[in-house]
């Protein structure tokens, strides 16, 4: 038995790293099988534009599938880009030869609007590969030409993909309603007869080039890993979902889906929770110092994930009930958890916004003496007089601390440790900042001992 599936992906190059086969690998290794290649064609290509693009000769583009399928098999594959028929025609040679199950991504038009498949080209892709083909995955333009008929609405694409099945033999249709109106993008697949609808909340200003790509090589890997049609769909779609939602602007144009944000977010809550263990570890084998510092309302420990993923207080990792004292020593009341504190995950969200190298904070009780310290070891420190708070900030909940973060930050954007004398109702407060949950109480340690 293989150790891991292999998914192949028969698709164009993307020089600009977005989509084509680029994508494609990055969607096999978030979604665990192994990708294999067989380039169709180079592209010259960044997020603005097309500037030049050159096929490899079929036979090259057949030897390369024959070279993986002759030594490591192909457990499912894909296409994108087959730009022309001689490309199209040798790879439903390989198909035949090799029997794998097919994803078809009719690739036609780039982003940016440069054509991708010749129009000589249509013809052999309908005839010769869908055919062979287990899924074919068209967006709106490409269902229209593929079915013959203008799509407007949610019936209409089930007709299209009901004609595109029909008419030319492949196993099952999807229809991707991303060039569809509506607050929710729906895709609808037709199978065995029967239609399924998948949704997720349209997303505004999206970063989607590439997302065709990595749409259908989730669903090559999900058949790679032995998932049924509907299954294999489900998988894709909360997979580009993800990959849309936490996509990244480069470049000047369109920007890319970010494939990487299905193993990213999920690692990175993993780090943020071990780096704010090992900081509890290590306050509590310092109690002795600790237990001056725990302020009143108590004392936490908080870890922000990758700024790029973090969207709210729930992607911030805390000690649940904080770090009190208790029978003159400190103790942990409850476990490091997701969005276990509002007060520091607040601070945290902010800060990062004028320095995103910063990961974690830690707040501790108002000293004068450890703020002189501080200063004297050459630790960036910054006062907020909360009494200069305006009112409306005071009056709305939970506005007051990142009203504070955003003031200090204001006068250095490199601050480690911002600390308030407090305020009517307020307690004073220090709030030591760092790359890590650990470097944070290891700058307190510095301080205090």
């Amino acid at each position: 038995m293989k150790p891991i599936p292999v998914a192949l992906t028969i698709a164009g190059s993307d020089s600009g790293g977005g989509a084509g086969i680029e994508a494609d690998l990055k969607t096999f290794t978030a979604l665990g099988v192994h990708g294999a290649v067989a380039v169709t064609s180079v592209t010259a290509q960044n997020t603005v534009a097309v500037t030049a693009i050159h096929d490899i000769p079929p036979e090259i583009v057949y030897k390369q599938i024959e070279a993986v399928a002759e030594d490591m098999g192909v457990d499912a594959a894909k296409t994108g880009m087959l730009s022309n028929s001689g490309i199209i025609e040798v790879v439903a040679r390989a198909v035949n030869r090799y029997g794998f199950p097919l994803v078809v991504d009719p690739v036609m038009i780039a982003k940016t609007g440069a054509r991708l498949l010749r129009e000589d080209a249509v013809r052999a892709l309908v005839e010769k590969l869908l055919p062979l083909a287990k899924v074919a995955t068209p967006n709106k333009p490409e269902a229209e030409v593929l079915a013959g008929m203008e799509i407007r609405s949610l019936e209409d694409a089930k007709r299209a993909a009901r004609v595109i099945a029909v008419e030319t033999g492949v196993e099952a249709v999807v229809v991707k309603g991303g060039h569809m109106e509506g607050d929710e993008s729906i895709d609808v697949l037709y199978w065995r007869g029967g239609y399924r609808e998948y949704r997720a909340s349209r997303v505004s200003q999206p970063c989607n080039h590439g997302g065709g790509c990595s749409f259908s090589a989730a669903i090559a890997a999900g058949l790679a890993k032995g998932l049924e049609i509907p299954e294999a769909v489900k998988l894709a779609k909360e997979f580009i979902s993800t990959a849309i939602s936490y996509g990244y602007s480069v470049g000047k144009g369109y920007c890319p889906v970010n494939p990487a944000a299905w193993l990213a977010i999920p690692a990175e809550k993993y780090w943020a929770i071990m780096d704010v263990e090992e900081a509890v570890e290590l306050v509590l084998e310092n109690r002795d110092v600790f237990k001056h510092l725990v302020p009143e309302v108590g004392m936490n420990i908080a870890r922000i994930i990758n700024p790029l993923y973090a969207r709210g207080i729930k992607d911030v990792v805390a000690v649940a009930g904080r770090i009190v004292r208790y029978m003159g020593t400190v103790k942990q009341v409850g476990p490091v958890k997701l969005g276990a504190s509002s007060h520091l995950a607040r601070a945290l969200l902010e800060a990062v916004k004028h320095n995103p190298e910063l990961r974690a904070v830690v707040n501790i009780a108002y000293s004068r003496e450890f703020i002189e310290k501080a200063a004297r070891k050459g630790y960036r420190v910054v006062y907020i007089d909360r009494t200069r708070e305006p009112v409306e900030v005071k009056q709305k909940e939970g506005a007051s601390i990142p009203w504070i973060i955003r003031e200090a930050f204001s006068i250095d954007s490199k601050a480690d440790i911002v600390y308030d004398t407090g305020d009517i109702g307020k307690e004073a407060m220090i709030r030591v900042f760092a790359g890590t949950a650990v470097h944070a109480v290891m700058k307190i340690l510095d301080v205090a001992s």
